[in-house]
C-alpha cells in the first residue's frame, strides 16, 4: 500500500513510523495531560514532529488496507487512540481554528512543548 499511495506522506516505511510516533506519544509515563507539538517543518521527516500528523497517516494507510490488515492495524491504533484521548485535553474552540477540525485528534487542546 504504501509504494503504491500518491500521498507525499505515505511512503515506504511511513506506516511503521507514524506507528512508532503515535505509541510514543500515547504510552508516554505520566498522569499529566500531553499537549502535541506543531511541526516546525512540513517536510516528511520533520512532519512526524506532530503526532498528530502521525495519527493523520495511520488514517490515511486505514482507508486503503485490505480487511484483515485494516482490522489488525485498527485494533493497535483503537488503543493507542484511548491512550491518546485520556492524556490529551478537549480544545474548546476547535470549531473556530482554521485548520480542518472534523477529525477529533486535532480536536484536542495543542501548542507549546510535548508533554509541558
Amino acid at each position: 500500500m504504501e509504494r503504491l499511495s500518491a500521498d507525499y506522506y505515505v511512503y515506504p516505511g511511513a506506516t511503521a513510523r507514524a506507528l512508532r510516533r503515535y505509541e510514543a506519544f500515547a504510552r508516554a509515563p505520566g498522569r499529566r495531560p500531553l499537549y502535541p507539538q506543531d511541526a516546525e517543518c512540513s517536510c516528511r521527516g520533520c512532519s512526524f514532529d506532530d503526532v498528530r500528523h502521525a495519527r493523520d497517516v495511520l488514517a490515511e494507510v486505514l482507508r486503503h488496507l485490505p480487511p484483515r490488515a485494516r482490522a489488525e492495524l485498527g485494533r493497535r491504533v483503537a488503543v493507542l487512540d484511548a491512550g491518546y484521548l485520556r492524556r490529551t485535553l478537549p480544545d474548546p474552540f476547535a470549531d473556530q481554528r482554521q485548520w480542518e477540525s472534523g477529525l477529533w485528534w486535532h480536536r484536542r487542546l495543542a501548542g507549546g512543548r510535548e508533554g509541558a
